[in-house]
């Protein structure tokens, strides 16, 4: 197990160490580095930068590759290093069960715990016995290290530290202090909307702490009292920490503008409506004028073209504010940010067994992922500043990692990734994991895939549900896909499908919102369905790339499609 510091250069000099050392030994020609990636970009720009390094390009046969889901770069055999995704590793198990075309498996990131990344820990640990000469580096910037450790036997841990310059970091009073922001929310309304939102009731766990919250609160405001002016104690007092104020983050740009130092802003914000709101008030004051400031929302919305912008440094005299979801945490690095807003929360899916229904809603961020986002500050370039948009008391409370995808998420895929890779009956194998989810969420699975018809009474896999299994979709958006072909719309399905399953091919660009709602509607041709509108688009795309009608490009931007989304 490697624990490495944000900027240590794990991800690209590990398996290099590894190759290099195998090659010293006589054994490169045995020796066959994998190192899973949890995104398709970072897979990617990490492959490339390791082949720069080695002076050589990516793939093409040399010593470094990349293979992601519908794109590769293959590496020669033996001798090299292959980043790859969780989800490609996994589908390699059903033809190589104990891994044999690998001689050393690095993964990558796993503080994330992500549902795929679990499920290959417990896969691997069990193949190990089988695979003694299998050597498992698991690495990741912030790690509960003892933990796994711990799952795989007691092995070794190796702590990397980083090459970073310091991080001043301020909590919500600081910004009050600094700002001198107004307050106008009410206290009362935090307890009301904490327990009970929008309709939702709040998990148990969340309610205890919250509870917890509201008694040590009065306690920690009178502490305050002598270390900041009473005006921000009192603005602490009224704020609403629950709720992403807009206006007191452009307050903090506008202090970070007037009076710190120079260097890009990074705003990290849970989902795009927040992202929308705050870029249009900062558009709309006059500070912040295209003369002197490029604002970049970071988002999956938004068109592929204006996310390339964050990597270039402006010129002279302007300044870069990018305004980010949680990608900008791990998967990407911005060499050149100076400040880093964190708002503390993060948007999070939940599964409720209960209801069977999952949800998508901001949550307080982990320990983990505040230390990731202050690491984006500063960086190697030089020292940094990072804002946290909470106060001390709910610093202290939170949690040290976010819950596990596979305790909040529905497990028909992992079921059938289970049954087909034959490791067993579900439940066994899903006892086995590092945080087993509940009994209950593990059967209502089960008894929703013996309803599409992909599982027996005997929980042993049907026609149907082998060929789910092999698809990498949802089951319900795989058995659409069977049914299309069946029912021959297998084109218009697969649209369909794909949009689903990966990516809405609409983008909307700020300011443009409602513009770009009237041509969704007038792509529709008023059928009232989002899946005929998807249709539709396809088609009309589809004959603008055979030549009829108008050109593809025009076609896109006339009707807010990613040209590069479709063509996916």
């Amino acid at each position: 197990v490697i624990s490495g510091e944000t900027g240590c250069g794990k991800t690209t000099q590990v398996p290099q160490f590894i190759l290099d050392d195998q090659i010293e030994r006589g054994k490169g020609s045995a020796c066959r580095i994998v190192c899973t990636q949890p995104r398709r970009i970072s897979a990617i720009s990490v492959a490339e930068r390791v082949a720069v390094e080695r002076a050589e390009s990516c793939g093409n046969g040399n010593s470094t590759g990349y293979q992601i889901r519908l794109q590769s770069r293959f590496p020669r055999k033996q001798g090299s290093v292959l980043y790859a995704t969780t989800g490609i590793v996994l589908q390699w198990l059903q033809t190589d069960r104990l891994l044999r075309g690998t001689s050393h498996l690095v993964l990558d990131e796993v503080h994330e715990r992500s549902l795929q990344s679990d499920f290959l820990l417990t896969i691997v640990r069990d193949v190990l016995p089988h695979r003694p000469d299998l050597s498992i580096i698991v690495m990741s910037a912030t790690l509960n290290a003892q933990m796994f450790s711990r799952y795989f036997g007691g092995c070794p841990i190796i702590h990397i530290p980083g090459f970073t310059f310091p991080v001043q970091e301020y909590l919500l009073e600081d910004v009050l202090e600094m700002t001198r922001y107004p307050c106008h929310s009410r206290p009362q309304q935090r307890s009301r909307r904490n327990l009970f939102m929008h309709g939702r009731q709040r998990r148990q766990a969340e309610q205890e702490m919250q509870q917890e919250y509201e008694q040590r609160w009065p306690e920690y405001l009178d502490s305050l009292h002598g270390k900041y002016s009473m005006s921000t104690v009192q603005a602490l007092e009224m704020i609403d920490d629950e709720l992403i104020d807009a206006d007191l983050i452009a307050a903090l740009i506008r202090h970070i503008v007037l009076h710190a130092e120079d260097g890009a802003i990074l705003v990290f914000l849970p989902g795009w409506a927040d992202i929308s709101k705050l870029h249009t008030t900062l558009t709309a004051d006059q500070m912040f004028s295209a003369e002197h400031f490029i604002i970049i929302p970071l988002h999956s919305l938004m068109p592929t073209i204006s996310q390339t912008k964050v990597f270039e440094r402006p010129p002279p005299g302007v300044r870069k504010i990018v305004i980010a979801t949680n990608i900008a945490e791990t998967s990407i690095t911005i060499d050149d940010v100076v400040h880093v807003i964190d708002c503390g929360k993060i948007k999070e899916t939940h599964f409720d067994v209960d209801n069977n229904i999952s949800t998508m809603k901001p949550e307080w961020v982990s320990l983990a992922n505040a230390k990731q986002r202050r690491g984006r500050a500063g960086g190697v370039v030089q020292a940094g500043f990072c804002y946290h948009l909470y106060n001390g008391l709910r610093a202290n409370m939170l949690s040290d990692y976010q819950l596990p995808e596979m305790l909040r998420t529905p497990l028909e895929e992992l079921c059938l990734q289970i049954k087909i890779l034959k490791l067993g009956r579900i439940e066994d194998f899903i006892k086995r994991t590092m945080q087993p989810p509940t009994e209950q969420a593990v059967l209502l699975a089960i008894t929703n895939l013996i309803g599409l018809n992909a599982l027996s009474r005997a929980e042993e896999l049907t026609a149907l549900g082998f060929h789910l299994a092999r698809l990498p979709v949802e089951p319900h958006i795989g058995k659409l896909i069977l049914f299309g072909a069946m029912f021959s719309c297998l084109d218009p399905v697969l649209g369909i499908a794909a949009c689903l399953g990966f990516k809405d091919p609409f983008v909307i660009p700020l300011g443009k919102e409602k513009l770009a709602d009237a041509k969704r509607r007038e792509l529709s041709q008023n059928c009232k369905s989002d899946h005929l509108t998807i249709v539709y688009a396809l088609q009309r795309w589809e004959q603008g790339r055979r030549g009829h009608g108008r050109s593809v490009n025009d076609f896109c931007w006339e009707y807010f499609l990613s040209q590069n989304t479709l063509q996916v």
